[in-house]
């Protein structure tokens, strides 16, 4: 596991499913309460995920042309046609940015 996961997995962009930890809490030979010690006294604390923001995914997964999209992005085997789509999306999404800034800056 590389750090910038774990940075992911402690911002809570990255999630652990109910399964995935009841599968860690068996190897590690704990109970899965183990995981939430403390928990009721950190919540509170700022930078857990489960405040107000939802993460980007989550908005994205949940909207019908998000799923579509994810869906159909699974079906390419292909690494390099991937990426390139990945690129033009990125390439796109700046370009609405930039369009955007333009007419705030008219404004």
């Amino acid at each position: 596991m590389t750090f910038q996961q774990i940075q992911k997995y402690e911002r809570g962009t990255n999630r652990v499913g109910a399964g995935r930890l009841w599968l860690m809490a068996r190897v590690l030979d704990v109970p899965v309460s183990f995981f939430y010690d403390g928990v009721s006294e950190a919540a509170a604390q700022p930078g857990f995920s489960e405040g107000d923001q939802t993460p980007i995914v989550d908005d994205f997964i949940q909207s019908a042309d998000g799923v579509a999209l994810a869906q159909a992005f699974a079906r390419i085997k292909d690494g390099k046609v991937r990426r390139r789509i990945l690129e033009l999306v990125r390439t796109l999404a700046a370009e609405e940015a930039e369009a955007a800034a333009a007419k705030v800056d008219e404004a």
